[in-house]
């Protein structure tokens, strides 16, 4: 039920007309949960006539990740989009920024709500933000996600308010928001477990600021995820078996560590193996993202909690939730992601994290964003504060895409969002390599003998050995020539090269 009866009821095309060319919006979202939907879909049709027209709409998004079809999608294909951060998903979007079209920003998650109070993304001049109901005193019950949205609401000169009833009115019971005090007058983050709450079930704005309330009732539009294939469960099982036997060696205690899992098919399928485990006692996650996995573990007892800052789940299970909300509401705690990706409560709560990459390299670097180094994917996201802060870091990724074509072990990373300061573990269908104490070449070593495919194997130690000797072993001559062939044949296969 909304209250707030003072606040000015618009439709989303009428609170669409308030938004002028250039203007930055810091909106609720969070791969995809929780986005503002109604006013960007409308914002994207207004600015298609306007520049039917001839006039110029476009204007500065700030989210706290992937958003969806209502806003990345339909402002791309409406060419609505000058500058974009921290995160994206979107096929047009993709596009656009790749022909340096729309400028993107990529940041680390738990940088952005700093960042914007200090101004270093520049002035905030709407906050769009979903939710149940808004008071008059100003207090906003969020819906799916937390993300940005109290640092939004705190900077933003104005504030556009989306009323969703599709979700559930009791979303507010897993909500615990808190903004931090700015530095240097910071103390030590009270969260000791990943259901401590510190905040308040709801975000604050300035009523005075709020100038439109709309009303609608769409899905958040969580894609399901694809069913695991063989590849996915052969990573799962090497990371399984890998967790169960540091237990037995002591390294992680009886009563576990907490898990963090990122975003995509194969993170989900991990968790999904990881709950199948009963060698492994039920646990607790701390992550950025709760997904369509961990439902059913949370049923059946293998998830005792998560925290997290948003539900990015499908629309089947999240159903399943709000049905029952008396059992997951207090099991579940959604947070700002300057809480949820905190480096300190990670690095407190000995967080075992599990992320994804694109391609990683002979020596422990990853690239999880930019395809042959130039063409951005989606963006580093939340796990830069994880594989840097966590207990484990964990990497997984398959051997091979394409057939083959493509190897996702390399000589070089060509690009490095993770160095090999950071990253502990990598598995692949192949294999689990367990970098921990070795160096540089007994690293590498390992790294192409448990996780490179077969295909690739022999050119792989050829290019170790071959290379300068140094303390890292590299040929800048040679050590992009996987990618050169992609780029110019179309597979990196080394026969190929061998036959230019």
């Amino acid at each position: 039920m909304i209250s707030g009866k003072s606040y000015p009821r618009m439709t989303a095309e009428e609170a669409a007309e308030l938004i002028f060319d250039g203007a930055t919006l810091a909106c609720s979202g969070f791969t995809p949960a929780g986005a503002a939907k109604a006013l960007p879909f409308a914002l994207a049709k207004r600015a298609k006539a306007m520049h039917q027209a001839g006039k110029p709409m476009k204007v500065r998004i700030l989210t706290g990740a992937s958003t969806g079809k209502y806003m990345d999608e339909a402002l791309a294909e409406a060419d609505a989009v000058a500058w974009r951060a921290p995160y994206q998903s979107s096929k047009t979007l993709r596009k656009r920024i790749n022909a340096q079209e729309t400028q993107f920003l990529d940041l680390h998650l738990s940088h952005v709500p700093q960042m914007i109070e200090f101004g270093f993304l520049g002035h905030i001049d709407f906050a769009v933000v979903e939710a149940t109901a808004i008071t008059d005193d100003g207090r906003i019950y969020l819906t799916t996600s937390v993300g940005i949205s109290p640092s939004a609401l705190r900077h933003a000169d104005k504030v556009i308010v989306e009323i969703n009833h599709h979700h559930s009115p009791r979303m507010w019971e897993m909500h615990d928001i808190a903004i931090l005090p700015t530095p240097p007058n910071r103390s030590p983050i009270p969260i000791h477990h990943p259901l401590t709450k510190i905040g308040a079930p709801f975000a604050i704005v300035d009523p005075k600021k709020v100038v439109a309330v709309v009303e609608h009732s769409a899905e958040d539009g969580v894609a399901e995820f694809d069913v695991p294939t063989d590849v996915h469960e052969k990573i799962s099982e090497h990371v399984v078996k890998f967790l169960v036997d540091e237990m037995h060696a002591g390294r992680i205690p009886a009563d576990f560590l907490p898990f963090q899992s990122g975003v995509g098919n194969v993170a989900n399928a991990v968790m999904h193996g990881l709950g199948q485990c009963h060698e492994i006692p039920p646990f607790y996650m701390y992550s950025e993202v709760f997904q369509d996995a961990l439902v059913d573990l949370t049923i059946q007892g293998r998830l005792l909690g998560a925290s997290a800052t948003s539900l990015t789940l499908s629309e089947q299970q999240l159903q399943r939730i709000y049905a029952d909300m008396s059992f997951f509401a207090p099991k579940i705690v959604l947070r700002p992601q300057e809480l949820s990706n905190n480096p300190g409560v990670i690095r407190r709560l000995g967080v075992i994290a599990i992320n994804t990459a694109l391609e990683m390299d002979i020596y422990g670097c990853a690239n999880s964003t930019h395809v042959c180094g130039t063409s951005l994917m989606n963006g580093v996201g939340g796990s830069g504060d994880f594989v840097r802060n966590s207990y484990l870091s964990i990497l997984v990724a398959p051997s091979v895409a394409k057939g083959g074509k493509i190897s996702a072990i390399v000589p070089m990373c060509s690009h490095v969002d993770h160095n090999e300061h950071s990253v502990q573990i990598m598995v692949s269908e192949q294999g689990l390599a367990d970098l921990r104490g070795l160096g540089p070449v007994e690293r590498s070593r390992t790294i192409i003998d448990k996780c490179a495919h077969p295909l690739y194997r022999e050119y792989l130690h050829h290019y170790v050995e071959s290379s300068p000797m140094g303390h890292i072993r590299h040929d800048l001559n040679r050590c992009f020539e996987l990618h050169r062939n992609l780029m110019e044949h179309g597979s990196m296969l080394p026969g190929i090269e061998a036959q230019v």
